[in-house]
């Protein structure tokens, strides 16, 4: 069992529910962000799930009023990552479940608790719920398979919206948009979702699992390795303190990957003209002829 190193509380709860297995997210006080260990204990109770005959859909929340705030910064600060080998963030953006799951959202689901709503085939959330992908507004991209999900889940142009801005989705948009699946008042997700999972649950384990493998695909899994593999490259091209440091201080980042501006070109014959910021050697295109 993962434990909290100060107060030796567990991180993650399971609790079986006649068929349906309730996953807890238990960090209240750094609104559930999932750490390294918090990740291992999550792919430990997805393993559960899928291993068990005898549940057939899960249901994944938050405790403390709040899904999850994404990743631990001050942990991934320190060189502790919750993104997990071969599975992805949480241990779950590139995991190929076999059990239906579903997201209960109260509260803040952020960047990488967007991902893991995502990541889940239904999703309920409280009124109040907010949802966002905020990494372009520190320099980056979602790099869990929010930038190949959220496209699919709802219409593209609204998706590439808030893909591009970075503003946040509260739970009331994103049920007109048809990514939310039932809408409830605060407090009352995860008997929502309990009760939607034993609907499901009283269906053929084999029907149910064909579904599930089918909605989810393949098709999916690969370009969320792709995109994950162009994040990575994307943070690499970036100065080390470019993709940390603004969300740490929280503040807005240097804007950083730009396209150099074009030199512009003279009459034919002159010297190539520099570009750039004043005091400042910018590029330089050298004239055709």
């Amino acid at each position: 069992m993962t434990t909290e190193p100060d107060t030796g509380a567990p991180t993650v709860h399971t609790e079986e529910h006649d068929g349906v297995l309730v996953i807890t997210i238990d960090r209240p006080k750094v609104r559930n962000a999932v750490d390294g260990a918090t990740a291992r204990a999550l792919a430990d109770a997805f393993d559960q799930l899928d291993s068990h005959d005898d549940l057939m859909v899960g249901v994944l929340t938050g405790a403390g009023g709040t899904f999850s705030a994404g990743m631990d910064l001050k942990a991934f600060a320190k060189g502790d990552t919750p993104v997990l080998p071969g599975r992805g963030f949480a241990g779950l953006t590139r995991t190929r479940l076999h059990t239906p799951l579903i997201a209960a959202v109260e509260g803040w689901a952020l960047g990488g608790g967007t991902e893991m709503a995502l990541a889940c085939d239904l999703i309920v959330a409280a009124e109040n719920a907010t949802f966002g992908l905020t990494e372009v507004t520190f320099g980056l991209v979602p790099p869990e398979g929010g930038i190949v999900r959220l496209p699919e889940r709802i219409p593209r142009n609204i998706a590439v919206e808030i893909l591009l801005t970075g503003e946040p989705l509260p739970a009331e948009r994103a049920h007109q948009l048809g990514l939310v699946n039932h809408l409830t008042p605060p407090g009352e997700t995860l008997t929502k979702a309990v009760e939607l999972a034993h609907r499901i649950a009283r269906n053929a384990p084999l029907s149910i699992s064909a579904v599930r493998r089918s909605t989810s695909g393949r098709r999916t899994a690969t370009r969320t390795h792709s995109a994950s593999r162009t994040n990575s490259s994307h943070r690499s091209s970036l100065p080390r303190r470019a993709g940390r440091s603004p969300c740490l201080r929280r503040k807005a980042p240097t804007p950083l990957g730009r396209p150099l501006t074009p030199a512009p070109r003279g009459p034919r014959g002159a010297p190539p003209q520099p570009v750039g910021p004043a005091g400042r050697q910018g590029t330089t295109r050298t004239p055709r002829g």
